[in-house]
């Protein structure tokens, strides 16, 4: 609705790799000096084969389609976990993410649990300018997009034992 005060902003970290440390704007015209030579001056890292390879990845489709099977994927994952929890945990977050969030009643508990498990796991808390605040939400992060495919199973069975034996 106001296209001269508007900018996207777009990273490729998430699906390819945070490594390459990609990322692209599109600015109004009246931005594109400003923020070019801003970027000239802070900003020396950015490489150009990784810029070329993704140019290449974007104008012969690749990417839309490597983008379309990551989704794929997370979204059997969250199927998956969302399966495996059942009807005894509430799962927040969307269904085009790469994390849920579990609520729990004591996360410190669940994480204690988790971590004598072997298992790896966010918190709630982490996100809170006052973690330790009394009433706030608490829950799990629960990430699954980094899990290789083997493994995912297992550790969903991990999780579900953990939250077994805690209070909803």
């Amino acid at each position: 609705m106001a296209p001269g005060h508007v900018v996207y902003l777009g990273t490729a970290s998430k699906t390819l790799g945070p490594a390459l440390r990609l990322g692209w704007m599109v600015l109004p015209p009246h931005l594109v000096d400003t923020v070019a030579d801003a970027n000239l001056h802070s900003d020396h890292h950015t490489e150009s084969i990784g810029q070329l390879a993704l140019a290449e990845l974007i104008d012969s489709h690749a990417y839309d389609r490597h983008v379309r099977a990551c989704r794929l994927r997370y979204r059997r994952r969250r199927d998956q976990l969302l399966h495996r929890l059942g009807a005894r945990r509430t799962v927040r977050g969307i269904a085009a993410g790469l994390h849920a969030l579990v609520e729990v009643a004591d996360e410190k508990e669940a994480l204690a649990r988790a971590e004598a498990e072997g298992l790896a796991v966010g918190h709630l808390g982490d996100h809170w300018h006052a973690p330790d605040a009394q009433g706030r939400p608490q829950g799990l992060v629960v990430g699954y997009g980094t899990p290789r495919e083997r493994v995912y199973p297992e550790a969903l069975e991990v999780l579900g034992k953990v939250l077994d034996g805690l209070a909803p």
